[in-house]
């Protein structure tokens, strides 16, 4: 139908451009990293309800029914429908979160919380990852407010508060769908948007974050013999956990049909001691980092077997390689022997998109009839969430029109371009669930 995508038009870039201005003005108060930042979601709802009450039956206004749901005070969700004819047709886009990433203005080549404006490119924190969403779809209902289309299906957009942080729970999408808020979206696609490049990303990691603790005995380094170096342990620990690990979860064949970009991954990022002389041998360390996991393995083996794995390096600990001729990592004259313990902080699950389901044919359609082309692609990051509403039974697919380039990066930007297909997507999209 054609005719519901000139009646939308293109997007309007003015006011697209207008609102983009006054949400990353609110972004230095939605940083989310707590306890230290706890974002105050609710000051880019304010915005959001300026552009939509106007159209809204809550003025008389126009058509949409706008619901502002809080669980915590300052951290609201909005719930905005416009009314189909066809009773469960339903359309969704949800996951354009309030909240963004931290951002240390003494890094940056431009005020990180104001919108700053080069060309095409619209510079921010939030411009590319998750505000510049929130200002597009808002842009996208505006528009059905304005125009009043006959639709069959109902369009639903839920912008959503604490995605950076989503292991604080019982905030925003867990728990709309714990109240049973969502339940209604099941009856048709679910677009979750809120990643980058204008293709459907098909595909997304698990994490599991770990931390191996490693306990030797401290003493001078001029004498290492009597010593049990941790630091020693630990490296030699590691590389033997890893290698068993790429053994346990090599690369999957489903990755290569979900076009992932790395198979499962298991690194340090960190590593930390108590302090001390460089001339002494710590008593202990511990070094941290994640597993990436594609969704085709399950993150409960995972933790099981890397449990298993520390446990028998522990009772094994005289067979670990050393570091030159004196490394030990057993003193029987004391009857000491270095230790390994593991612990796990929340783990989430990758998810794989339904690849045959309705959603997921109309995304394409419309991605290579707007962009010219259409390449799916899946990465490792996470996006903690969607497995659950899959799991839930929606259909869930993903999609953003950021830049992956500057996805949660210092001197962030969109460009205009991209989020005005992005808006043609969306329409034909609609156009498209019309038939």
């Amino acid at each position: 139908m054609a005719d519901i995508e000139q009646v939308l038009g293109d997007l309007n870039k003015d006011s697209f451009v207008s609102l983009l201005t006054n949400l990353i003005g609110e972004s230095k108060y939605v940083q989310n990293n707590p306890p230290e930042l706890i974002p105050e979601e609710d000051r880019v709802v304010k915005h959001v309800l300026n552009s939509l009450l106007p159209y809204s039956t809550t003025t008389g206004g126009g058509p949409l029914i706008v619901n502002h749901v809080s669980y915590f005070p300052q951290r609201g969700n909005l719930i905005v429908e416009y009314p189909g004819t066809e009773q469960g047709k339903i359309l969704s886009f949800v996951g354009m979160h309030m909240d963004v990433v931290t951002a240390n203005p003494n890094d940056w080549e431009f005020d990180p919380f104001s919108l700053s404006i080069d060309g095409e490119k619209l510079r921010g924190r939030g411009t590319t990852d998750c505000l510049g969403h929130v200002a597009l779809v808002t842009e996208l209902m505006k528009k059905l407010g304005e125009t009043k289309p006959k639709l069959k299906s109902t369009v639903v957009a839920v912008f959503i508060a604490n995605e950076e942080n989503s292991a604080i729970t019982g905030v925003g999408v867990d728990a709309l769908v714990k109240d049973g808020l969502l339940n209604k979206l099941k009856g048709g696609p679910l677009y979750w948007i809120d990643t980058a490049d204008k293709q459907p990303c098909i595909g997304t990691g698990g994490m599991i974050p770990w931390k191996l603790h490693v306990t030797g005995k401290l003493f001078h380094s001029g004498l290492p013999h009597k010593a049990i170096n941790p630091l020693e342990l630990g490296m030699e620990a590691l590389k033997e956990i890893q290698s068993r690990f790429y053994r346990d979860f090599p690369p999957h064949k489903e990755e290569q049909v979900y076009g992932f970009a790395t198979p499962s991954t298991m690194k340090p990022t960190q590593w930390s001691y108590p302090g001390g002389g460089i001339n002494q041998i710590p008593a202990e360390c511990t070094i941290s980092g994640d597993v990436r996991l594609t969704p085709f393995y399950s993150v409960e083996d995972v933790m099981r077997k890397l449990q298993k794995h520390v446990d028998d390096i522990n009772e094994n600990i005289e067979k670990l390689g050393t570091r030159g001729p004196v490394s030990k990592y057993v003193l029987p004259e004391e009857n000491l022997r270095g230790s390994l313990a593991v612990t796990f902080d929340e783990a989430s699950s990758g998810v794989a998109c339904n690849l045959k389901s309705r959603g997921f044919e109309v995304l394409c359609k419309a991605t290579e009839k707007i962009v010219g082309h259409v390449k799916p692609y899946s990465i490792t990051g996470t996006l903690p969430l969607i497995r659950e509403l899959k799991d839930e039974g929606f259909d869930v697919q993903t999609a953003g029109y950021g830049l992956m380039a500057t996805y949660h990066a210092k001197n962030e930007y969109c460009l205009l371009s991209d989020m005005c297909q992005g808006y043609q997507i969306f329409t034909s999209i609609i156009s498209q669930l019309e038939n």
